[in-house]
């Protein structure tokens, strides 16, 4: 099982973080390596959606259905994908009302082997960097 977990400070709210973290489909305009995004289902406390992930020859596609506690925190759970288990959680921390903290725990298993070192390549290099493709987009967003 892989094992990601990143934070940042921000000098934002977490209600303006967690409306970026929750606005999925606007993923590949700054994420490195995603190359698509779809909501494909989607109400006030839960959202299903698929990104599509690609760098250097290697695509990989998975859906997942995310529980929404805004602003506080959104909960990953695998749909599809090539993964045997995926679990993630973006948490927000209010620090006062202009700043937050946020942090993302992932947890991985790819479902198969011989293709897993290539594709779980390209999942950790992406997952590695969406809390600072997140702060970057916050601050072009916020100022």
């Amino acid at each position: 099982m892989n094992d990601i977990r990143r934070s940042a400070l921000l000098p934002y709210s977490a209600e303006l973080i967690y409306q970026l973290i929750n606005d999925v489909e606007a993923y590949p305009q700054y994420m490195d390596g995603c190359v698509g995004a779809e909501v494909l289902l989607a109400d006030e406390s839960m959202m299903e959606a698929r990104l599509d992930l690609s760098r250097a020859g290697i695509k990989m596609s998975f859906s997942t259905r995310n529980q929404l506690t805004p602003p506080r925190r959104i909960v990953l759970e695998l749909l599809d994908g090539p993964f045997e288990k995926l679990r993630g959680e973006w948490e927000l921390l209010a620090l006062g009302d202009k700043a937050c903290k946020v942090s993302l725990h992932l947890r991985f298993a790819l479902s198969n082997a011989l293709a897993g070192a290539a594709t779980r390549q390209l999942f950790n290099s992406v997952a590695n960097n969406l809390v600072d493709a997140l702060v970057k987009r916050a601050k072009e967003q916020y100022g």
